[in-house]
């Protein structure tokens, strides 16, 4: 092997005036951009599920438990579960937190405008990390065991169209059978997911208002939010909870709740899978090319390693060992400009979106190591076993003819 090196070290390098080398340099630089493009797309199109998700979560939760009467956010219907039920949930070896909350449909109203809420309901149990890091100014509403806060956070979409800030009052609406009850909270924060189904409605507030308003006892909730360890376990967790609690109580996971977020989400991957079979056929062909004329133009060097005694598999190895130092050029360049590229969006996020039709106003980056190092393995494997058939042609060259031609 050393003999094989040692020639595509020497004649393929040093003859700097052939015509294969611009060539050479085509596939190198084709095989970067390749990569670049492979690993961003990857990057990208997982940030942008990894975002979506979150979001989706942050407004609720991985598993959810209710009671079958419940029928959606503006119901107030509760759930009963005793202590044990929630102790046996709690200490599930998927489960990480488990909190509860209620919600209720409702109005707010100024001035010269009324929207439609859902006010969701709160104690100190709640995890307050997803709202905490999307407030944009202000702080989270503040929470009691012992009596109900008038303290909320808004959507900055809702207090845009309502001319609110932190600091006002707002005037809530909320119906108590054939008549309303008004309730009059401070906003303290204002959070921006860029979720605009989420960001037009909700208001983050304490459970014990929603308490009081329906009349429950001080324990009462309309749901036990669930959050698990790790997200591609949820049926497994999902199996879980269902198996601590009893079978009159519903358990519904949040990809059973947003079906066609998660489908939206799940047919991206039909993207990224065709830009990497794309990718690694431009990459294939890029390399193949130069291969082919490099080998097109050695054929009196072929003839003449073959009469001196070289195998067709000796001479071959000469070839493919050039190639894929062509391919490893290319992906250590390719590498280094998408780990830039990422490094600068994660920390300036410079690239921006309309978040009206996004659902965020940057464009996300999910800068996995392991992307990098399959994209690179699959790309080097794929055009490693491209280049075996044109190597296939240096068998057919005759050293009698190439000789005789020289």
């Amino acid at each position: 092997m050393k003999y094989e090196r040692l020639i595509a070290r020497r004649f393929l390098q040093r003859d700097k005036s052939n015509f294969s080398r611009p060539l050479v340099n085509i596939a190198t630089y084709t095989i970067a951009l390749g990569v670049v493009v492979m690993i961003m797309a990857i990057c990208i199109l997982r940030g942008f599920q990894r975002e979506i998700t979150e979001k989706v979560i942050g407004f609720g939760a991985h598993i959810n438990v209710r009671s079958y009467a419940w029928v959606n956010d503006y119901d107030d219907a509760v759930v009963a579960i005793s202590d044990d039920e929630l102790r046996q949930i709690a200490t599930l070896p998927q489960v990480s937190h488990v909190q509860p909350t209620a919600s209720k449909g409702g109005m707010l109203k100024t001035d010269d405008q009324i929207q439609g809420i859902v006010f969701k309901g709160v104690d100190t149990s709640f995890d307050t990390a997803f709202f905490a890091g999307n407030l944009v100014r202000g702080r989270f509403a503040h929470t009691s065991d012992s009596s109900a806060s008038n303290e909320i956070i808004v959507s900055q979409r809702l207090a845009q169209k309502m001319h609110l800030d932190t600091g006002d009052k707002a005037r809530t609406y909320f119906w108590a059978g054939n008549t309303y009850r008004a309730r009059a909270f401070s906003i303290v924060g204002i959070y921006n997911t860029d979720l605009s189904e989420f960001d037009d409605h909700y208001i983050i507030g304490d459970i014990g208002q929603l308490r009081n308003l329906n009349g429950w006892d001080g324990n009462a909730a309309s749901t036990y939010e669930v959050l698990i360890t790790d997200f591609k376990r949820l049926d497994e967790a999902l199996d879980a909870v269902k198996g601590a609690t009893r079978p009159d109580l519903a358990v519904t996971s949040v990809v059973e709740e947003q079906p066609s977020m998660f489908a939206w989400l799940q047919l991206l991957n039909s993207n990224i899978a065709l830009i990497l079979i794309i990718m690694a056929i431009v990459c294939s062909a890029s390399v193949v090319s130069a291969l082919l004329i490099m080998i097109f133009e050695k054929t009196s060097m072929i003839g003449l390693l073959k009469t001196l005694g070289s195998t067709n598999r000796s001479i071959r190895r000469i070839f493919i060992l050039k190639a894929t130092t062509i391919v490893g050029k290319g992906l250590i360049v390719g590498n280094l400009l998408a780990a830039l590229l990422c490094f600068v969006q994660v920390h300036f996020r410079l690239v921006r979106l309309d978040s009206e039709s996004y659902s965020m106003s940057f464009v996300p980056i999910d800068a996995n190591p392991m992307i990098f190092i399959l994209v690179s393995i699959g790309t080097f494997a794929i055009a490693t076993a491209a280049l075996l058939v044109p190597a296939t042609y240096i068998s057919h060259i005759d050293p009698a003819k190439t000789t005789r031609q020289e």
